[in-house]
């Protein structure tokens, strides 16, 4: 079955685990208090923190095979987002898993580089042509902010302009300055950074020039939940020329998704400079700094100019993380990955918006984005977004064996998988047309409601 709802590879589920209305994670619940004890917001990332989920509802994963992953409590649920969009391939994958094993048998890190460097460097640019050279790291943050660092140098001047539409580029002080949760940062390095509004070039133009010769670079994801509006993207490459400042792609997450050489290569427009991570090494920590040579270059040795202290990290090379990335890219090819990302997410969106509208909350639960990275909305009586119909949403699929903080696929879900999914998503929005009719879903949370992210105050 494609989510059955008692594990019998790890530990034993009670029947309160089975029952829709009583799922109870005690073992997780144990060590999300034990996780709080230790790491500060008890997870390593924010977005996977428990506050959002639906109060003691929040799994601690024991592991994960395809698009399925098992909690500690012995429940299985289908699972997507995978890794925050970063296992695109499944959970495990046997081609990624055997490209790594080879190596750690060899050694990982060294005092020199590994000839593995220059073998991924050869496999990324020949799968992003638009890119002539790649360093690698493993985060995103410390790509981004190694683009805006170069960018500056390049260019002489002080300030970043980021797309305002978009919610995450990095942890690094230029761009968490400008979130709620600023504590820490100063206004000084806060207001280097400007914003402008996706698709809108009159506006951005305005930017520039209020800003004029102060901009060092123009930095966003090429897409989001959207289409780029007709010439957008061009246009853009158009006023980064005239107005001498580096036009940065944030790939993180179009890479791979959009197509094999991402976004730029989707729809022909070339910045100078790009990042990718998530999808790049199914799950394991790679990142990706690519871009034009002359851009590039004086983050290296082969120049004249002033030294650019562009990426230096002692893990940014390990060995098995760039056979991981060199085995992900030759899937995403040699397979159709992409292509068939975008046939299963054109099918879940199908399916949840004909459940949704079959229960009457089709105007209220609304899937959005391009099929291989879709998002959901969660909106109340008067069609706004609401954390409260959020929680009675999420907890009805938990309940039903499906983990959804988002609806983004990986290539390893089955159609039984999706199709499941939707029989479980038709039974939440059933209760969701309950809650609508009383015009109160606070019945229904069982707790306190999920958060954003970004808030100021805990």
């Amino acid at each position: 079955m494609p989510s059955s709802r008692k594990g019998v590879e790890v530990g034993v589920a009670t029947e309160d685990c089975v029952e829709t209305e009583g799922l109870q994670l005690p073992r997780s619940r144990m060590a999300n208090e034990r996780l709080h004890a230790l790491i500060p917001g008890g997870a390593h990332t924010y977005a996977k923190g428990d506050d959002q989920y639906p109060e003691n509802l929040a799994p601690v994963i024991s592991h994960g095979r395809g698009a399925h992953v098992w909690d500690i409590d012995g429940n299985r649920y289908i699972e997507y987002g995978s890794g925050l969009r970063s296992v695109s391939l499944g959970h495990a994958h046997p081609r990624v898993i055997e490209a790594v094993r080879r190596e750690l048998d060899r050694g990982s890190n060294f005092v020199r580089p590994s000839i593995v460097e220059v073998e991924a460097a050869e496999r990324f640019l020949a799968t992003v042509p638009t890119a002539e050279m790649v360093k690698f790291a493993k985060n995103g943050s410390d790509a981004t902010t190694a683009a805006v660092r170069l960018a500056r140098a390049v260019t002489g001047r002080p300030r970043v302009a980021i797309c305002g539409d978009h919610p995450f580029f990095s942890v690094d002080d230029w761009f968490i300055g400008t979130t709620p949760m600023s504590a820490g940062i100063p206004a000084a390095t806060t207001e280097l950074t400007v914003a402008f509004p996706y698709g809108d070039l009159a506006a951005t133009e305005s930017l520039l020039t209020r800003y004029q010769d102060e901009v060092a670079c123009l930095i966003l994801e090429p897409a989001g939940h959207s289409e780029p509006p007709p010439g957008y993207l061009a246009g853009l490459r158009e006023l980064a020329d005239r107005h001498g400042c580096v036009l940065i792609f944030d790939e993180m997450i179009t890479g791979f998704r959009w197509s094999e050489a991402g976004a730029q290569g989707l729809y022909g427009v070339v910045p100078d400079l790009s990042t990718f991570g998530k999808a790049l090494g199914n799950g394991f920590a790679v990142s990706a700094l690519a871009g034009r040579r002359e851009v590039m270059e004086p983050g290296g040795l082969r120049h004249s100019g002033d030294r650019v202290f562009l990426l230096s990290t002692t893990h940014g090379a390990e060995t098995h993380s760039l056979a991981a990335a060199m085995a992900v890219q030759a899937t995403y090819v040699e397979e159709g990955v992409t292509a068939r990302l975008h046939a299963l997410g054109e099918r879940l969106a199908a399916g949840v918006r004909d459940a949704a509208a079959g229960m009457g909350v089709g105007d209220h639960i609304v899937v959005r984005g391009r099929a291989s990275n879709l998002v959901f909305a969660t909106l109340d009586e008067n069609l706004q977004p609401s954390q409260e119909y959020r929680t009675l949403f999420l907890r009805r699929l938990l309940a039903g064996g499906v983990l959804a903080p988002s609806f983004v696929v990986s290539s390893a879900l089955s159609d039984a998988d999706i199709d499941r999914t939707v029989e479980v998503v038709a039974q939440a929005c059933a209760v969701y047309r309950k809650a609508l009719d009383a015009a109160d879903p606070t019945p229904w949370l069982a707790g306190r409601p999920v958060k954003p992210v970004f808030r100021r105050l805990v």
